[in-house]
């Protein structure tokens, strides 16, 4: 049974830093793409960053600079480090998954795309 645990979502001010991580389970980790999304109230699910298996990494236009998704095939973990904090970060992160097969270059930044999901962070931003 595959398992997605996000953890490291709480209260930040503005500008400050917060670390996400999401610990996979019941999955060959090195062989999926890994991504992350987000939720605001009263909007839709949204892309932020991926990381193909591989290692390569792509972003959303607005976190370009202030977030970094990294991944640990030994610790079947990936992260999202966020800093430069913005309120309009206050969302519900949620890490994903997407069987990459021996494409390692690429990743999808497309939800529908992506096979399991974690159940979220919240992650709360103040002004």
């Amino acid at each position: 049974q595959v398992q997605l645990v996000e953890s490291g979502g709480g209260l930040a001010q503005a500008g400050g830093s917060l670390r996400l991580s999401c610990a996979a389970s019941g999955l060959f980790f090195s062989t999926y793409r890994m991504g992350w999304f987000r939720q605001a109230p009263g909007k839709e699910r949204e892309f932020v960053a991926t990381t193909a298996s591989g290692g390569t990494t792509y972003y959303a236009d607005f976190v370009k600079g202030r977030f970094t998704i990294s991944r640990d095939n030994a610790k079947t973990t990936v992260y999202l480090q966020m800093d430069s904090l913005k309120p309009e970060d206050t969302a519900v992160y949620y890490c994903a998954a997407d069987y990459a097969g021996s494409n390692a270059r690429t990743a999808s930044s497309s939800a529908v795309d992506y096979e399991y999901w974690g159940r979220g962070t919240q992650v709360t931003v103040s002004s």
